[in-house]
């Protein structure tokens, strides 16, 4: 079977949860520290070893676009300034051998129909799939999550499924496998059902925002109907895979990070800060201070409020 090479990232969504700050900017744009969560993605998949990015987009999101383009007046303007530094900030967004391909997804039909945009691009060849809103810190020591996926990938030559375990009570907000355990963390797919109610969940182990998919999963999304939320779902589409071939799931290591929420993309920013090497320890200094009692009874007395 052939390496990974090429990822798709489905970027059309509309961001409602994080209006207003999203009524012109994508919220795959929205920065994490100093970096927009769209980078953060991209680089995941340079270190995995892909060398084209796809972008399937929609309606306001040039800015994605932009991002990833050189901007010569810029680089102009900090070459004229001595800023060295900045300039191969910006210079190194990606590797010089990795392109970026943008397709525009026409309608908002769900997660299936936006990776079925990609089919021209990726053709016969299994990909990644990647949603930035997961924003993933695997740490210093572990492989990046899509890393450690591809090296499964080499050595099963299935398609696998980034999963992890999940409180039960929040199971109706994801896509549910069952299965039989092949090794610590790798599980042999059996079933797949997308946001189940509670009590109907064959798991409480969902699938986050990493995917390898093999390129049958085009023919299958062709043919899938309409499902939850009225959109077609590439969960529905996993389950008809699971007829006719392997499927894996992964319990990757690392903290993933719910970007879709505010609270998700708090906790991001924290963690993310403190990691960070030209701010971390001011910013876990100015944390510190929050923990004392002066500032435990402001607090307080803001929240009786």
């Amino acid at each position: 079977m052939k390496a990974i090479k090429k990822a798709v990232f489905p970027v059309a969504g509309m961001g409602t949860r994080f209006l207003p700050a999203t009524k012109a900017n994508p919220k795959e744009m929205l920065p994490v520290v100093d970096k927009p969560l769209i980078q953060y993605a991209a680089e995941e998949a340079v270190a995995a070893g892909i060398e084209t990015l796809i972008f399937v987009t929609g309606r306001n999101k040039r800015s994605i676009e932009d991002h990833f383009d050189t901007a010569y007046e810029l680089e102009r303007e900090l070459e004229a300034k001595s800023k060295v530094k900045m300039l191969e900030v910006l210079r190194n967004i990606l590797p010089s051998h990795v392109n970026c391909v943008f397709i525009r997804q026409s309608q908002a039909l769900g997660l299936g129909h936006a990776v079925l945009c990609a089919r021209p691009v990726v053709n016969d060849e299994p990909f990644a799939v990647i949603l930035a809103d997961d924003l993933i810190n695997s740490g210093k020591v572990e492989k990046p999550c899509l890393s450690q996926m591809v090296d499964v990938f080499n050595f099963q030559h299935c398609s696998v499924l980034g999963t992890e375990i999940v409180p039960k009570e929040d199971v109706s907000s994801y896509g549910i496998v069952a299965g039989t355990e092949v090794k610590p963390g790798l599980m042999e797919v059996s079933g797949i059902v997308e946001k189940p109610a509670v009590d109907k969940a064959p798991s409480n182990l969902a699938v986050v925002g990493r995917y390898i998919l093999t390129p049958r999963i085009f023919d299958l999304l062709e043919n899938t109907q309409r499902g939850a939320g009225n959109e077609i779902q590439l969960t529905d589409a996993i389950a008809e895979l699971l007829k006719e071939q392997r499927v894996l799931s992964y319990n990757f290591k690392g903290r993933r990070f719910d970007c879709g929420s505010k609270l998700g993309y708090l906790k991001a920013q924290v963690e993310f800060a403190l990691e960070h090497e030209e701010v971390g320890e001011e910013f876990r200094e100015f944390l510190n201070t929050l923990s004392t009692p002066q500032d435990k009874k402001v607090i307080s007395m803001n929240k009786s409020k």
